[in-house]
């Protein structure tokens, strides 16, 4: 691979604007189609709307604060921060208004950018309550307002100011972390931290100027940050922006991408949507799909012992070309690989799709490591790992008392670790170990090849009645993989057996009722009916063998209320606030016990 370096996040936009000019960049959808924006465009946008953060005052080290879903704007805002030596703080449209303001007043930003009026609205009044907020500007406001993407525009055009060229250990920019309790950590990336990333990837990864994302993946989140969005761009890639996350199969028909970058959330639906549809076509169809699967399976087994079957090869070509070109036509049919970050990805799930002809790599990292740490690559694929240390990366497994042996805590070193968390020197110092490590708080163990396997999260663990510990999280997405269930948090601490809290997949649970003859119910009616009960029952035993016999759920309680970020379940990055969902539902759960 290239042995590309870059410094900064400024030097790494340039010289792909200079580099790919002509190449589309972002593609929207407008009036029902795709319009793409060029390198050179986007380019003179940063320029502009650089000069406009500089005649609103911004400079060397100030903040500048972004809460606005994926847009041309949210990346030309980033790019022209980093020209001017300044840090970028972005923040997710679905959070509560009360967490924008705590991260605006720990952050100390200077300028914060809505995404539209109803953000700007509500965020207005904060200039008179924040010490430091000096302005708002509404991304989508009339183009006479100088506070408004626009009118920034025209006055960076108007007195254009040249970038700056940031050293590697200058600030890049702020993420603060979802944490599932308490209030977030402003997490600092180095300009060092970040391209130390994409300079690992430019060594492992065969990607150019001709490939595409379609982008749905926050970039308020690291992993969509990071990974796609900047990485992309210093490839000369191109990024369609998913109109939301509901219609990703439309879009990805339109956009038809050569890369996917997903969490297992995505992945989960698309093996769950899969089986459920040939469960239903039935016949020959159905029986055409599972014997392409295991036909693609027994093949890449002979090619990773070095050896091909005529047979065999015929057949994939005939069946590849009846059913895995079909459903890889859903996804716009031009997949090379499937990028899964952000969470454990099933074994049997991430089989599934490399099996369906587009290559699964699931890498491993945390914000705090900027965020990859290890990676599967054409180099070193096994599916049900996370990869081998990215280069430059160290990693470590520090024996946990409660662990099985042979898995501990993570421990990663290297460029990619960030420089602390902001204000919070005591929070720094209880993840950071004396020789410069960063804790990750995630169990796992790595095989003699260097590959890691992440097996749970070192304070989720929990030990039942009998002494035996339970890390749920794995299990959870085990669960998920139901076509029938939606979301699920197992339970059973110091209790003598597992109880599980799911959530149905309403969308899919409705039409089987009514097949069922059970008419037309509300949600909550569906939870409590005996028939949906015995279907979960049945589905959860479904799972079985991915469970040993003390993790299995013996009980469940059915809600119909879904985990999410308005009720304060779900973390943005979509993790399970169990403390919440415990003072919400942990009185039904130990009924279980009763």
């Amino acid at each position: 691979m290239s042995a590309v370096v870059f410094n900064n996040l400024v030097e790494m936009f340039e010289r792909s604007v200079k580099a790919f000019e002509p190449n589309r960049l972002f593609g929207t959808k407008v009036n029902g189609s795709y319009q793409w924006m060029t390198y050179g465009e986007v380019g003179a946008l940063v320029d502009a709307f650089r000069g406009g953060l500089a005649s609103l005052g911004v400079g060397q080290g100030d903040a500048v604060a972004v809460i606005a879903n994926n847009r041309v704007e949210w990346a030309v805002a980033a790019y022209a921060t980093y020209g001017l030596g300044a840090r970028y703080v972005p923040m997710y449209e679905a959070q509560l208004p009360k967490e924008w303001k705590y991260i605006l007043e720990d952050c100390g930003a200077k300028v914060l950018l809505a995404a539209n009026d109803l953000i700007y609205g509500k965020t207005i009044g904060f200039v008179d309550e924040i010490a430091t907020l000096e302005h708002v500007a509404n991304f989508e406001g009339k183009g006479s307002d100088m506070l408004t993407f626009e009118g920034l525009c025209a006055a960076g055009r108007a007195a254009p100011v040249p970038s700056v060229n940031p050293s590697p250990e200058d600030i890049a920019g702020f993420i603060y972390t979802s944490g599932t309790t308490g209030n977030p950590k402003g997490v600092l990336l180095s300009h060092g931290n970040i391209s130390s990333n994409i300079n690992a990837v430019h060594q492992i990864f065969p990607m150019d100027q001709s490939d595409v994302s379609l982008s749905f993946l926050p970039w308020a989140h690291s992993f969509g940050q990071n990974v796609e969005l900047n990485t992309l761009l210093s490839y000369g890639a191109s990024l369609g922006l998913a109109e939301n996350v509901t219609t990703i199969l439309t879009n990805l028909e339109e956009v038809r991408p050569t890369l996917l970058f997903s969490v297992p959330r995505i992945f989960n639906r698309i093996y769950a949507g899969v089986h459920k549809k040939m469960a239903e076509a039935g016949g020959i169809k159905e029986k055409l799909f599972h014997r392409t699967l295991e036909v693609a399976k027994r093949r890449k087994t002979l090619a990773k012992k070095g050896k091909t079957s005529r047979r065999l090869e015929v057949q994939f070509r005939i069946l590849d070309a009846l059913v895995g070109k079909k459903i890889r036509a859903r996804f716009g049919g031009r997949l090379r690989y499937a990028f899964s970050g952000g969470a454990a990805l099933s074994k049997e799930v991430g089989e599934f799709v490399d099996n369906l002809g587009i290559t699964v790599y699931e890498g491993y990292g945390l914000t705090e490591t900027s965020p990859i740490s290890t990676g599967n690559c054409p180099a070193g694929q096994v599916i049900g790992s996370v990869g081998r240390a990215i280069p430059g990366v160290t990693i470590k497994i520090d024996p946990v008392e409660a662990a099985p042996e042979g898995q501990g805590e993570i421990i990663v070193y290297g460029p990619n670790v960030m420089q602390g968390y902001h204000n919070l020197p005591e929070k720094t110092a209880e993840v950071m170990t004396e020789d410069g490590g960063f804790r990750t708080g995630d169990l796992g163990r790595m095989d003699s090849d260097g590959f890691l396997y992440i097996t749970g999260r070192v304070k989720e663990q929990y030990k039942l009645e009998n002494g035996k510990y339970v890390a749920p999280a794995p299990l959870e997405e085990q669960l998920k993989l139901s076509g029938f269930i939606n979301q699920a948090l197992i339970d059973g601490t110091n209790r003598p057996y597992n109880t599980a809290l799911i959530v149905p997949d309403f969308e899919t649970l409705r039409p089987w009722s009514v097949s069922q003859g059970m008419g037309q119910l509300s949600d909550a009616e569906l939870c409590a009916h005996p028939a949906v009960e015995t279907l979960i029952k049945a589905e959860i035993q479904d799972r079985a063998g991915a469970f040993k016999a003390y993790e299995l759920p013996k009980k469940f309680v059915l809600v119909a209320e879904e985990f999410s970020t308005e009720n304060g379940m779900l973390t943005p990055k979509m993790s399970l606030k169990r403390r919440v969902i415990m003072a919400a539902h942990g009185e039904a759960l130990a009924a279980l016990y009763s």
